[in-house]
């Protein structure tokens, strides 16, 4: 068994040079500015008899944190996610603050609406004076479902207004994106153009996959002129796409932004380099990114806590990473983590220096 100091210089954390996975070999993972300026604060909306995923964060005119976060009961284990998962609220003091939850703002809508099984992936702005909440729905309780929707409100507390429609449909049959629109993440252009990123993966390929993680995820980005669309995707799609470098590595959870006249974009790893790792990435005009760096490495690396429960698969490992920014500047990360004191998952939340 690896000892903790050279499980840490293997992420190139101390200045080590060579470690052994059973056999010699040299591997210094390359790690982004970003990454030397976490501060762990630690977990936070453990909350008794629900699994928390997706915490989006924004400051509110008055100073306090409202978080927009994911929630479904406990006895739906972790896969409660896909069809059972509801939109919830909570506002602290400050960002490292505990929170209050004030209760669910968007759940399930029911049989006949686009978001009829479950509510996911919230993802918050304030656009155009108003704001806007991006997220996940489904309407059969599976992926094939997943469709990028928004709801409006003139503040914070609401009243939030849901659509009809989703934002943006999957792909033709046989694209790369013909399953789904998920995991969003949105920047208003410097230019005025509505940019909206989206996670899919070609059907056909999950179909026929073997394995545990079938199919592979990409990053696609559509275009619209206007909030509400209609949003065009950009021809040279998938603009982020790891299928090439081997063993089904794929890319998910991105949150992209704006800072210092650049693009950046914050993902968890899936097998670029492993699958404990996030990943950072920079880009001039948005559409194509640089080579990937570390972002945040695993929960052992900042914490220590209890082994993993039998029932709990991803156990020490941060994914759905969002940002709060403040004046345009991050300060704070966001991330979901399975365990914490109930034994399902919660946000876990790091201060940048």
């Amino acid at each position: 068994m690896l000892s903790r100091r050279t499980f840490l210089a293997s992420l190139g954390v101390l200045p080590l040079t060579t470690f052994s996975f059973g056999k010699p070999k040299t591997k210094v993972l390359p790690l982004s500015d970003f990454v030397k300026h976490l501060e762990p604060v630690g977990r936070r909306l453990e909350i008794e008899g629900y699994y928390v995923w997706c915490a989006s964060p924004i400051m509110a005119p008055d100073g306090k944190v409202h978080v927009f976060f994911s929630r479904w009961p406990e006895k739906y284990k972790m896969g409660g996610w896909i069809h059972k998962s509801e939109i919830a609220h909570a506002i602290a003091d400050s960002p490292t603050a505990p929170f209050k939850v004030t209760g669910t703002i968007l759940a399930p809508r029911g049989e006949g609406f686009w978001d009829a099984t479950t509510c996911h992936n919230p993802h918050i702005q304030f656009i155009d004076n108003q704001y806007c909440l991006f997220y996940m729905g489904n309407s059969n309780g599976k992926t094939d479902t997943k469709r990028i929707g928004i709801a409006t409100a003139p503040s914070l507390d609401g009243p939030w207004t849901r659509y009809d429609k989703p934002l943006l449909e999957a792909g033709t049959e046989g694209a790369w994106d013909d399953h789904c629109t998920t995991n969003p993440s949105f920047i208003k252009h410097p230019n005025g153009e509505y940019w909206l990123y989206y996670k899919s993966w070609n059907t056909k390929e999950y179909q026929e996959a073997q394995g545990a993680i079938r199919g592979n995820r990409k990053y696609g980005l559509a275009i619209a002129k206007n909030l509400m669309g209609p949003y065009t995707k950009y021809a040279g799609n998938p603009i982020v796409d790891f299928s090439k470098k081997g063993n089904n590595a794929q890319v998910e959870d991105a949150f992209t932004y704006w800072e210092n006249g650049k693009f950046k974009m914050l993902t968890r790893d899936m097998g670029y380099f492993n699958h404990e790792v996030g990943l950072f990435m920079e880009s001039k005009n948005g559409k194509k990114w640089s080579e990937p760096t570390v972002s945040f490495f695993p929960a052992e690396a900042y914490i220590t806590e209890p082994p993993a429960p039998s029932h709990l698969k991803r156990y020490g490992r941060f994914e759905r990473p969002q940002l709060l920014l403040q004046n345009g500047k991050p300060t704070h990360l966001f991330t979901a983590m399975q365990g914490g004191k109930y034994a399902t998952s919660s946000c876990f939340v790091f201060r940048l220096s």
